[in-house]
């Protein structure tokens, strides 16, 4: 493990008047769940590796307003992203990157009609260019002969289109990637999407994150890898159900990538 890493904000980066090649959009699960913030911390030991010039917003950011639109608070959803654009237009920032693909969904899709126009890329497209060009390398290390299945994340798969970035990064690892029988653009939801994630779920005859994670363990798989902290929790949660936690672990692509190249 690296030494600590020191985080510029957009205002450090003001203040010395330099520009950051990207800004970091932690999000709500990634700056205050304590599991999520792993998450965030691997994938800033990534950009520093890569020698990325990134920076946060700190305390000048405050959710994207995804959860009150999905739970029907419009009014709420119009303020929380309005004060964003808000302060994202007055530094003037160009391309983002996010964890949460909540987060990439609302900023890419929905800002543009508030006046926030930014390139927007998920971190499994952003770790998958970094790759590429060259300015991270990693080997399989530990994970190298593991079974891994990826749960797409609905906001990025289905409701964008993207599903190879994350598996041409998890390949990287030389693990055996397996596929669960529902994946990609036929992916089952973890059920946290469309702000169920802060409700009880309807009466019915199965919780959907143990419907999913039944499925994931299914594959005889070592690793379920998410790219999306809300999928990590449902993810783990349904795991536990079925009292696999030993032999099943549940890990975001960052941090498998993190892990490898021991960054």
């Amino acid at each position: 493990m690296s030494e600590p890493i020191q985080v510029k904000t957009m205002a450090d980066y003001a203040a010395s008047g330099e520009v950051p090649e990207v800004l970091f959009w932690v999000g709500c699960m990634g700056s205050f769940d304590d599991r999520a913030r792993k998450i965030s911390k691997a994938f800033v030991r990534i950009m520093n590796a890569a020698k990325v010039k990134f920076a946060v917003l700190g305390q000048e950011e405050s959710c994207t307003g995804d959860p009150a639109r999905r739970a029907g608070n419009e009014f709420l959803f119009q303020m929380q992203a309005l004060q964003n654009v808000t302060v994202l237009n007055g530094y003037g920032v160009k391309r983002i990157v996010t964890a949460c693909p909540h987060c990439f969904n609302t900023i890419k899709n929905e800002y543009p009609a508030l006046g926030g126009e930014y390139e927007v890329m998920h971190h499994t497209q952003f770790i998958n260019a970094l790759l590429k060009e060259g300015r991270i390398t990693v080997d399989g290390g530990s994970f190298k002969g593991k079974r891994i299945t990826f749960h797409d994340p609905c906001y990025l798969g289905r409701g964008n289109g993207e599903y190879e970035a994350p598996r041409e990064v998890l390949l990287k690892l030389d693990a055996a990637l397996v596929e669960m029988k529902r994946s990609k653009a036929k992916g089952l939801c973890c059920g946290a999407g469309g702000a169920q994630m802060w409700k009880e779920a309807e009466p019915g005859d199965k919780e959907v994150n143990v419907e999913r994670a039944e499925e994931a363990i299914g594959t005889g798989s070592d690793i379920i890898a998410a790219g999306c902290p809300f999928c990590n929790t449902m993810m783990t949660d349904g795991v536990k159900h079925f009292n696999k936690e030993g032999s099943v672990v549940v890990k975001d692509v960052a941090e498998l990538i993190a892990e490898a190249g021991d960054l």
